[in-house]
């Protein structure tokens, strides 16, 4: 068993330990108990999101900071090995102002579509770590706000609505940017909807109600996907807080000419916890699937936090555990203050750059992420896992490999000792306070 560590108050971040033998049963020790045999849903992968601001950042980097930044992410060997990964469809909050691909008022054609603001930096961004990945990223593509022009508010901050005359070119609008991403050699995997479709921001925002998401896509998204030989592309559904998750999807899943075109809903941590709605949608619509498709802290950059890192893995362990197939983080990197954001809405990333000393630093959540997503390998299964012991926040997964990969975490401010039982093995581990672990069991190779 190798133990890989991340403790507060040690130099520990992501440090391999010596490896630990298996010993006999120590009864009276909590433990954590996995059964590699019994598996659940597949792994997509893990990744953050490449928005206008975290490319400006990297570019206001020097070229070697630049690509020691994007292998921190996207290398196999030594970085986090990012492998599913989301972008904004015109302008979203963390670009440097609004602007659509389609500007030119009235054109229902969409003659006057380009994707030239996206050129300038998110493009650059989303390439090279394609070059360090050596691995397929899938990408999401998720619109924050339609033109202006389309909209009932005649803007695109302020949420208004997608006015029906539009509804048609709005949806040929998802098949020009997976097109026009395409020949730039940049495949997009999925499109979620609308970002937030519930809320009214500041920002680049529009509003759907259920009944008006399921009849877009059942009248229009998923048709022009289908008439641009484009159905592979997965659609996703909500984008939004757990909370109205399962009526949101009651709606879409219980009308069957719309839900033959969704793969699943996407979801986000902001407000109340509400992991039970992942289980109970789940247990409703079992053939679709869960996504975390975006999760910060919110106001300002949080620099240095602990405390930032333990609600990532809180809320990874237990998404993760109720059938999420995959979790993507907000913005990839930010400044020090957790910006740029064109109306102030100042966020954390886990990693913050600072242009002006061409440096950057890695947070706390940067290093919680990385025990789940430099080990859980895409096509990943969950397995069973189970603890004795509230303190012992864990989930498990068997690679295609046949590699097993635990993770551990310890909120509490005393160590836990514990033992890892598995096979009828034993592994008596001690787990510092306010720490993570992941253990890894390499499967048995042939000679």
């Amino acid at each position: 068993m190798r133990t890989y560590l991340t403790a507060q108050s040690t130099p520990h971040r992501l440090s391999e330990l010596t490896t630990s033998n298996a010993q006999v049963d120590s009864h009276g020790l909590p433990s954590v108990w996995i059964d590699p045999a019994k598996y659940f849903q597949t792994i997509e992968g893990f990744g953050g999101a490449f928005t206008e601001a975290a490319a400006a950042n990297w570019l206001a980097l020097g070229e070697l900071k630049r690509q020691e930044l994007i292998d921190s992410y996207f290398n196999l060997n030594d970085g986090h090995g990012y492998s599913l990964c989301r972008v904004h469809m015109n302008s979203c909050d963390f670009s440097l102002g609004n602007y659509a691909h389609v500007e030119q008022p009235g054109d229902m054609r969409l003659e006057s579509f380009n994707i030239e603001r996206d050129r300038q930096a998110l493009i650059p961004f989303i390439l090279a770590a394609q070059r360090a990945a050596k691995q397929q990223i899938k990408l999401l593509a998720s619109p924050w706000s339609p033109p202006a022009w389309m909209k009932s508010n005649g803007q695109m901050n302020h949420g208004g609505k997608l006015l029906p005359q539009y509804r048609q070119a709005w949806a040929s609008c998802y098949v020009k940017f997976i097109q026009a991403y395409e020949a730039m050699g940049i495949p997009i995997w999925g499109v979620s909807v609308q970002n937030e479709p519930a809320a009214t921001q500041s920002w680049d925002s529009c509003i759907y109600s259920a009944q008006e998401e399921r009849d877009f896509v059942r009248n229009w998204l998923g048709p022009a996907l289908h008439a641009a030989s484009l159905e592979h592309i997965r659609i996703i559904i909500w984008d939004h807080n757990r909370d109205l998750l399962v009526e949101r999807a009651a709606v879409m899943y219980d009308d069957p000419e719309a839900s033959k075109y969704v793969w699943g809903t996407g979801f986000h941590w902001y407000g109340e916890d509400h992991f039970d709605h992942l289980q109970l949608h789940h247990d409703a619509w079992p053939e679709k699937k869960l996504l975390f498709t975006e999760g910060c802290q919110e106001g300002g950059s949080h620099r240095g936090s602990w405390a930032l890192g333990e609600r990532y893995a809180r809320s990874m362990i237990n998404d993760l555990n109720r059938w999420t197939v995959g979790w993507i983080d907000w913005n990839l990197a930010l400044n020090l203050e957790g910006g740029p954001n064109h109306v102030n809405n100042l966020c954390s990333a886990p990693i913050l750059i600072d242009g002006g000393n061409d440096s950057f630093e890695l947070q706390s959540s940067y290093f919680y992420i990385g025990h789940f997503s430099r080990f859980v390998k895409p096509g990943a299964k969950r397995i069973l896992c189970a603890a004795t012991k509230a303190a012992l926040e864990c989930t498990a997964f068997i690679n295609p490999d046949g590699d097993v990969v635990i993770v551990v975490m310890n909120r509490l401010d005393s160590d836990q000792t514990f033992q890892i039982q598995m096979t009828g093995a034993a592994y008596p581990v001690e787990l510092p306070a306010h720490s993570i672990a992941t253990y890894l069991f390499d499967a048995p190779r042939g000679n």
